[in-house]
């Protein structure tokens, strides 16, 4: 009798994807996010390489071009390719040194913030208890506040400049931070690595800032994202209201401010100013969406 022989079928396993790769691939697969990403990377070269690529200082001044135009338009010229304002100052140089100062803004808005709000939800879902109580409370009350008309109150108790209006909008952010690491730190709480490193005697500091700050990160970052949008927005307004950047700060809410009265004469002046902050707070808010899409698993397509 001769025994059958099976023929034996090979198992082939197969890596799974590097977790960039992965992270890159559902974040590309929204080209929304994909074109924010672009812009604010060309925002982000322009604010570095402002003095390499802007024809004049921002704060140089010519009078006899006074409100030049556009080139494109009758009577600009290639000197002054998106015109000049009231006082002959290049707009396309202006603009191009307010990325620096926006983009300085938001980030360090943002740094500010999510520092503070992460040591504070950290503490009240932590802890709990009465501690928490007094945080969150203090949040509320924050939160039922415009965050404009709270930024306000806040600059004018510091006094206007641009870092007493970088505080006032790190100030007014402050509560969505504390508010998403506090709910993920309840959360994370319950499960049982967290309950291991317990039991194995880890300290306090350990099991916040080890265990579970890094669980809280994803949404941190998607609320970054979104909040930079957010500062460079407020910031903007407060320099329109004369109380962040002051004159001749080349910041893009200060350049509508010096502007608005000639709106009717020369359009370009309030309009391009204006075109880079919905442009800049867009590229922001599409990329937030993005990276909720690729960092959240459960919107994982």
């Amino acid at each position: 009798m001769s025994a059958s022989v099976q023929p034996m079928t090979a198992i082939t396993t197969t890596a799974p994807p590097h977790p960039l790769r992965e992270f890159w691939g559902y974040f590309s697969s929204n080209h929304g996010a994909v074109a924010g990403l672009v812009i604010i990377v060309l925002v982000l070269l322009m604010a570095l390489l402002a003095d390499v690529i802007a024809p004049y200082a921002p704060d140089a001044t010519n009078t006899a071009v006074a409100l030049t135009p556009p080139f494109w338009q009758e009577g600009g010229s290639t000197s002054y390719l998106l015109g000049t304002d009231a006082i002959g100052r290049d707009i396309l140089s202006r603009l191009i040194y307010g990325s620096r100062l926006s983009l300085s803004i938001g980030i360090a808005v943002v740094t500010l913030s999510v520092a503070v709000g992460v040591v504070l939800g950290l503490i009240a879902g932590y802890f709990r208890g009465v501690l928490e109580i007094a945080i969150m409370r203090v949040m509320d009350i924050m939160l039922t506040i415009p965050s404009l008309l709270l930024a306000i109150v806040i600059v004018a108790i510091l006094g206007p400049g641009l870092m007493n209006a970088m505080i006032a909008v790190a100030l007014v952010v402050l509560p969505h931070y504390v508010r998403i690491t506090r709910a993920t730190v309840i959360s994370e709480m319950s499960k049982d690595y967290v309950t291991a490193a317990i039991v194995s005697g880890a300290g306090k500091l350990r099991i916040m800032f080890s265990e579970v700050l890094p669980n809280c990160t994803p949404l941190l970052i998607v609320q970054a994202s979104l909040g930079i949008s957010a500062a460079i927005l407020d910031a903007a307004a407060l320099g329109f209201l004369g109380l962040g950047a002051q004159p001749p700060s080349p910041e893009w809410g200060t350049m509508l401010a010096d502007s608005r009265e000639f709106v009717l004469r020369a359009w370009w002046v309030v309009t391009l100013p204006g075109l880079m902050i919905l442009t800049t707070v867009l590229a922001f808010n599409l990329l937030g969406d993005g990276l909720r899409d690729a960092l959240d698993p459960k919107l994982k397509r």
